[in-house]
């Protein structure tokens, strides 16, 4: 991998990050473009980079974040299910990952669901006048949300999360920024967990790569997350899905037409 090409899936996974188009489909896509994708470093450095995009979370949020055990606890609770699905279907998770078509089927998918979104939870905004305390039943409901994401490869593990949050009653801000906490320890879960298993074969260019690309994350995730939250608040989700739809449907076109995109 270059300096440039870690630069771009850098500047990808914090833009995609949190907002709910699928970071993961993205940086998949782009390394598939640019060559690298059956590089086994590449598969390295697109999870743990996601550990500059959480750090964000962790910077923009601090007083939020630093609030009580009881707020870790719930975060652990939701994070649960995800660990769970991880450790049972990992093959079939890393198997469907490989496949173009699966992803960009979930794009499109994604993306009609969110048309309907704002529609759909319309109520959470008119009848709550002040921010609903989040249970750990509410935790564990939004958990499960996630794993979606898991099983469905591109559907988004924002978009997942922040519609278990709309399913629960709450406004569209408050699911955004449960689904931003929520992504610190299953981002870093999953970055700790790859690490581990592949320190010994990263190479000290390598080292330097990765440390490039979590500061270029970091900082693009920060302008990301005060994007989305604006845009959010102002339009809603269906930019968004507007947005989802075409990337799908023009990677299914370019397949349909013979374009072979591997990955």
């Amino acid at each position: 991998m270059s300096w440039i090409a870690a630069i771009i899936l850098a500047i990808i996974e914090g833009l995609t990050e949190f907002l709910p188009i699928s970071s993961t489909g993205h940086m998949i896509i782009a390394s598939a473009f640019m060559g690298i994708n059956n590089d086994n470093f590449t598969k390295i450095f697109e999870v743990n980079i996601q550990f500059g995009a959480i750090l964000s979370v962790v910077v923009l949020y601090w007083k939020r974040f630093f609030q009580s055990v009881d707020f870790y606890f719930k975060l652990i609770v939701a994070v649960i299910p995800a660990v769970v699905f991880g450790l049972l279907l990992g093959d079939w998770i890393d198997a469907a990952l490989e496949k173009v078509w699966v992803i960009a089927l979930n794009l499109l998918i994604g993306g009609i669901i969110l048309l309907f979104i704002d529609k759909w939870f319309h109520q959470n905004e008119e009848s709550l006048e002040k921010e609903k305390e989040v249970s750990y039943f509410h935790s564990f409901i939004i958990g499960l949300f996630q794993c979606l994401a898991m099983v469905f490869p591109g559907l988004s593990r924002s978009a997942a999360t922040i519609i278990g949050g709309l399913a629960q009653k709450f406004s569209r801000l408050q699911a955004a920024e449960f689904s931003f906490f929520l992504a610190v320890p299953t981002m870093f879960l999953a970055s700790a967990y790859k690490l581990l298993k592949s320190y010994k074969t990263i190479t000290v260019e390598q080292w330097q790569l990765l440390a490039l690309g979590n500061i270029v994350a970091f900082f693009v995730a920060m302008i990301a997350i005060r994007f989305f939250i604006g845009l959010l608040s102002k339009y809603g989700f269906k930019w968004f899905g507007y947005y989802r739809i075409v990337v799908g449907l023009t990677l299914l076109i370019l397949l349909a037409i013979g374009i072979d995109i591997k990955l």
